[in-house]
């Protein structure tokens, strides 16, 4: 019984006199893929960091459910959920779709098309030009291609004139 006593007087004594406790080794963090080599606080700290403890108490729950699942108890249990799962959703009623507070917008052909067709006033200025061909109301703003410049002479109609009305 003395040498109890005298353990502890002499331990504080040593704390006394500016001796600090022995901090725990360096030690690696047991998570699987961390590693890190870190001063635990602790003697029994594991983890490196709490996010390291979080991952590892979400791997150590869900090894506990998988072992619980391959038991009886477990078996019966998630069939009895699965069962309820798939009555609830033979008895789901559909779905309704969403009511937009506008009608649905259709797009016509004729709609479609005409951000692509020229204005009515462009259409009678060029009917009235009537010397010229489709193939230079089409091509009228491309330019000649290699070889069919003006110094060869290859224009495509002769004398037409181009109104722009735009």
């Amino acid at each position: 019984m003395g040498s109890a006593a005298e353990s502890a007087t002499r331990r504080c004594e040593k704390q006394a006199a500016g001796q600090r406790k022995p901090r725990p080794r360096l030690r690696p963090c047991l998570l699987k893929g961390c590693g890190q080599r870190f001063h635990p606080r602790q003697a029994t700290q594991r983890y490196c960091s709490t996010r390291c403890r979080q991952e590892a108490r979400q791997w150590s729950r869900w090894k506990a459910q998988q072992k619980y699942r391959t038991t009886a108890g477990g078996k019966e249990k998630r069939n009895g959920q699965s069962q309820r799962y798939r009555q609830r959703v033979k008895y789901r009623k559909p779905a309704e779709p969403e009511a937009t507070s506008q009608g649905t917008r259709v797009i016509t052909p004729e709609q479609f098309f005409r951000a692509h067709v020229r204005p009515a006033g462009v259409l009678r200025a060029i009917r009235a030009a009537a010397a010229k061909s489709f193939a230079a109301l089409l091509f009228a703003r491309m330019s000649a291609g290699a070889g069919t410049g003006a110094a060869t002479g290859a224009a495509l109609e002769a004398g037409a004139h181009l109104i722009r009305a735009y």
